[in-house]
């Protein structure tokens, strides 16, 4: 016989369930395709999917996203600048202690609000690590995904 609270799963474990699910199928996909480029996009993909769910989770612990300044580093470590956050779990909101950089080693831009009106947008500038561009340099963002 369960008990109250006991059935079920949360929707942290559903979501860290279906990122696992994306990423795997990105690192799948990716090994197929042997093509560097879509391999980067693909990777760069995956890890805007994840801020994304991290984004959300934050947003729902704590009322709001992280603000500019704060930035993504604030899904890894608890926020020091206000608003500081309510609740904030021990591993933080991203699988590792460290802000991950994208696949052309570059940081990931955080952008409140997003240029299509979004509450938030993150970019990774592809290779050459400037706005715009195009094939391997082009922007990839969650507004365009």
């Amino acid at each position: 016989m369960r008990t109250h609270g006991q059935d079920g799963f949360t929707l942290m474990e559903l979501l860290v369930v279906i990122l696992i699910i994306t990423i795997l199928g990105s690192v799948v996909g990716v090994k197929l395709v042997g093509k560097p480029h879509e391999a980067r996009y693909a990777a760069a993909v995956a890890q805007l999917k994840n801020f994304e769910t991290a984004l959300k989770l934050y947003q729902m612990d704590n009322g709001g996203y992280p603000t500019q300044r704060q930035g993504l580093q604030a899904l890894v470590r608890p926020a020091t600048l206000d608003p500081k956050p309510r609740k904030f779990p021990p591993d933080g909101y991203l699988e590792k202690s460290e802000l991950p950089i994208d696949p052309w080693k570059n940081p990931y831009v955080y952008l409140i609000p997003g240029s299509n009106g979004e509450p938030y947008e993150i970019l990774s500038y592809g290779r050459d690590g400037n706005p715009g561009g195009e094939g391997e340099d082009a922007d990839v963002s969650t507004s365009s995904h």
